[in-house]
């Protein structure tokens, strides 16, 4: 079988979507099936065609998105009709959120099997009339959807065929050999890790602010950074100016092999979440709008991490489990029994019974 995703980014850009969408091409390709991928040259040194992990890439000119508003998406689906020999040569169509690329072939190729994985939502802000009708339309023009996460449901009116949440490679995890069950020693200095984008919705503010916090009480830890975004300039000045221990990393592939370094993980985001737990980790995370206190609460493993808005309690949080340590090993182990069942061969399955394989 022939599987033509759309993802709008993917390898080597790193993120939550790019990440699942080559998980599952990979495991797809192990099963016998053929994977290419269409995506966006977001980079001008990357090449239109390459394959990787045996997965067949073919990336839209610099050239047909580089402009803005509606003229974009003109530029988008020429480039698709000059390729639609790929199209037609797919046994199965899926999106991963750009439903829009393929709107005008929906209805050139009408019998074309076409689905749909709905990641996340848009920006910092509460969807737009937009943006939810956006969305309605590619769940009504696909046979069937997925949806990375419960919140899409009650904030999109989505019906989702599967809901998931992401995995992690469980057994490269088993194979790291370190020690998880250390108590806090007292003045001993700990280590703090951000995972996630340095945007607003990742909550990198309320995450600084807390850290200014534990450096006014005293409490001695080193902060490190595992990503880049808008905010990046702002975040360093505001490390400088209170004098906090801070170091900034940058996007960092296969990130969750680093996790184990650390003794708490700072991150709001489902992957980063599940991979903290999987190792073993207390998971901190912020909120900073209605719609993002759902895509946290509304999870599966809410109760074993620490959720909060405000710095204040969420260092109080921090403080509590410091001093307390032995009490969290529980929660901890609850957290990991349930996070090493969330592999990608079982999102992978996910997708082969929507598609009926």
């Amino acid at each position: 079988m022939t599987i033509l995703f759309f993802s709008r980014l993917f390898y080597p850009h790193i993120g939550g979507v790019e990440k699942h969408v080559l998980k599952i091409s990979e495991i797809l390709i192990k099963k016998g099936h053929k994977v290419i991928i269409i995506t966006e040259q977001h980079d001008k040194r990357l090449s239109f065609k390459q394959e990787y992990s045996g997965i067949k890439i073919y990336r839209i000119p610099f050239k047909f998105i580089s402009k803005e508003s509606w003229i974009k998406k003109f530029n988008i689906w020429f480039w698709f009709w000059q390729n639609r020999e790929l199209i037609k040569d797919a046994d199965i169509i899926h999106c991963h959120d750009v439903f829009f690329w393929y709107l005008p072939f929906r209805f050139l190729y009408p019998r074309k099997p076409v689905y749909t994985t709905f990641h996340g939502y848009e920006g910092n802000d509460l969807p737009s009339t937009k943006a939810i009708f956006m969305h309605k339309i590619a769940e009504k023009l696909s046979r069937g959807n997925i949806c990375v996460g419960d919140y899409l449901k009650k904030w999109y009116g989505t019906k989702p065929n599967y809901v998931t949440y992401g995995a992690t490679d469980i057994d490269k995890i088993r194979n790291l050999k370190v020690n998880n069950n250390r108590l806090r020693i007292k003045n001993l200095k700990f280590k703090i890790l951000f995972i996630g984008r340095l945007e607003e919705e990742t909550g990198i503010s309320i995450y600084l602010e807390t850290l200014k916090i534990l450096n006014e009480k005293k409490l001695k830890f080193n902060f490190t950074v595992f990503g880049d975004g808008s905010l990046k300039c702002k975040a360093k000045e505001f490390c400088k100016k209170n004098k906090l221990d801070v170091k900034f990393k940058g996007f960092i592939d296969n990130a969750e092999k680093y996790i184990y370094s650390y003794d708490y993980v700072f991150t709001s985001r489902y992957l980063g979440i599940i991979e903290s737990l999987a190792a073993r980790k207390n998971v901190f995370a912020v909120y900073n709008n209605k719609i993002k206190n759902d895509y946290l609460k509304m999870t599966p493993f809410a109760k074993w991490i620490v959720i909060e808005k405000s710095p204040q309690k969420l260092f109080r949080e921090i403080e509590n489990l410091i001093t307390y340590e032995i009490k969290s090993i529980k929660k901890v182990k609850n957290a990991y029994d349930w996070a090493k069942n969330a592999t990608w061969k079982k999102v992978a399955d996910i997708y082969l019974e929507l598609w009926n394989f």
